[in-house]
């Protein structure tokens, strides 16, 4: 396959993953979002522009003091400049709609149809709120500029820098108000688009520029009113201390009002992300790795937001190796290693108990079922050995196709060792035979010295126990399997056992194993009483599962350990 056929299937697997991700966003459904995006903005942006348009009418003609003139001229002048405020939307209005269209045109049809956003899109919905300002203050300065012209032709220059100036800073304002509104309006398709990983190098306002952004509206520009009111009265000394007041306590109120709503906007733009991956951070600590936040800035504020959803799906990554490290080598091991800078090949004496399950007529019963039916008997069996184990503090070291080994005390020790593996012993060959009855076993269980630690190659190794014990269980597991209990334990154990675990089993005969030159002194599980009164362990074991002839083994020498040749023999 090539790269490009990799290239397209991965283009549609995102495209199927943003558009669930679209119709999984909280309350806004497709529909909703492309009215958010159509209707909403542009009412937002109207209204917006026309309360600003509103205030600097206000302002110019009847607030700001205008320079000396007579009676007349200042009506006249108050006419004219009415009219050509209010003529000038209905020459810029249509260009702002033909230009916000073409601007909108991209990002309504990526939320329309979905899928993934191309570059244009990309782009459009990323820089949409910084062109859309650009274009407004376009407009407004233009409005300013021919304001002001008119003003210097047909009255004087003093009236014409003040109406320039005065609409000036209310189309800073306005523009100011409209580009936090509609970056907000416009998160859910940034994020859309910012979870396709695309238009990476668009680089918008970031925390800095929006705190000085809200510094300059809600604080420079009223000041800088104050400051040519100021500057007025005194190149025009006969402005009345009532026109001064009026001037000043309107510019006062218009600060805090519009001061207070552009501080609001600009600090929930990074307020917002904060409380969200405080929220989700909260998830993490309590254990949900699925913990994740939607991206919908491309400044430094989105780049924490993807920096904490790669930082989760790390540690997911993380707990899903050490899952399923714990799952190959077993709980105890995993542990062991990731806590353990250093490891070497090699090991240490310890003393462990061991024990050793093994399956009765595993060729028959391969050769009478179907593989299926093969694993799903032996998950069972393995999943029944599993849980008895762990219950006792043991761990299983390696399952050997249809037998387990199970260690107590290696590589953490444990209280009561012998005991832990006596007791799991007997709850194995109980459960076994109530929740795995189609197959016969038998249960060895030795305890002793033995050398714990990895075993193999730099390359590849594992933690494993070799010693006499390990061979001891192998072998009592195979002569178990003739005994009513299908559980044969050494003797010893029960020196060294819990006496509440040691009293539930009895000494028999010693037995001389094949390939040991000491006797095993045997001991057996205390049968426990039924129902009825009568010795469960009294009454010949049923066998679902026919004993096969033991196939011919390589014996190895005398005194040589071989943990594969588990068939004892009695003397």
């Amino acid at each position: 396959m090539t790269s490009r056929h990799i290239a397209h299937r991965h283009h549609q697997a995102l495209a199927r993953h943003i558009g669930a991700r679209l119709e999984e966003l909280p309350g806004l459904p497709r529909t909703m979002l492309e009215v958010r995006v159509r209707w909403v903005l542009l009412v937002v942006v109207a209204v917006a522009n026309l309360g600003g348009a509103a205030v600097v009418l206000v302002f110019a003609l009847w607030v700001i003091p205008d320079p000396p003139m007579t009676d007349a001229t200042q009506a006249r002048a108050r006419l004219v400049n009415t009219i050509a405020f209010l003529s000038y939307p209905a020459i810029a209005g249509p260009l702002a709609a033909a230009a916000g269209l073409k601007l909108w045109r991209p990002i309504i049809r990526l939320v329309r149809d979905g899928g993934v956003a191309d570059h244009a899109q990309g782009r459009a919905v990323l820089l949409g709120p910084l062109r859309l300002t650009l274009l407004l203050g376009l407009l407004w300065g233009l409005g300013a500029i021919g304001w002001a012209a008119l003003d210097i032709a047909l009255f004087s220059v003093r009236l014409g820098v003040k109406t320039g100036l005065t609409c000036l800073l209310g189309a800073v304002t306005t523009c100011g108000i409209v580009y936090l509104l509609s970056e907000w309006l416009l998160r859910p398709a940034a994020a859309l688009v910012l979870a396709t990983g695309a238009s990476k190098r668009v680089r918008l306002p970031g925390v800095t520029t929006r705190v000085l952004l809200a510094w300059a509206l809600g604080t420079v520009i009223p000041v800088l009113g104050a400051m040519c009111v100021g500057i007025a009265a005194l190149a025009v000394p006969t402005i009345s201390a009532t026109q001064l007041a009026v001037t000043i306590l309107a510019l006062g109120g218009t600060a805090i009002v519009i001061g207070a709503s552009v501080i609001y906007l600009a600090t929930k733009a990074v307020a917002d992300p904060i409380k969200t991956l405080r929220q989700s951070m909260a998830r993490v600590e309590r254990g949900d790795l699925d913990a994740r936040i939607q991206v919908y800035d491309a400044s430094e504020v989105g780049r924490l937001q993807a920096g904490f959803n790669h930082m989760v799906t790390g540690l997911g990554q993380h707990e899903r190796l050490r899952d399923l490290f714990g799952r190959h080598v077993g709980e105890q091991v995993a542990d062991l290693a990731l806590e353990t800078d250093d490891i070497r090949l090699g090991g240490e004496i310890r003393d462990v108990a061991v024990l050793f399950v093994d399956l009765t007529g595993s060729t028959r019963l391969a050769q009478t079922h179907s593989p299926d039916d093969v694993v799903t008997l032996l998950n069972r069996f393995f999943g029944v050995v599993v849980t008895a184990v762990e219950a006792h503090g043991g761990w299983i070291n390696k399952f050997e196709g249809d037998a387990a080994l199970a260690i107590f005390g290696a590589p953490l020790d444990i209280e009561d060792a012998p005991g832990g593996a006596l007791g799991a012993a007997r709850e194995l060959a109980a459960r076994l035979r109530a929740e795995v009855p189609q197959i016969d076993f038998g249960v060895g269980v030795s305890a002793g010295e033995v050398v714990a630690g990895y075993i193999g190659a730099e390359q590849r190794f594992e933690y494993t126990v070799i010693g006499d014990p390990v061979n001891e269980a192998a072998r009592l597991s195979d002569l178990a399997k003739t005994a009513d209990a299908r559980v044969l334990a050494a003797g010893r154990l029960l020196d060294d056992a819990h006496p509440a675990e040691s009293g539930a089993w009895d000494l028999g005969r010693s037995v001389t194993l094949r390939g040991r030159g000491a006797p095993t002194r045997l001991a057996t599980p205390r049968p426990e009483p039924d129902a009825d009164g009568e010795d469960a362990a009294s009454r010949p074991t049923r066998r679902r599962v026919p004993r096969l002839p033991r196939r011919r083994r390589t014996e190895p020498s005398a005194g040589e350990d071989d943990p594969g040749s588990r068939a004892p023999t009695p003397v």
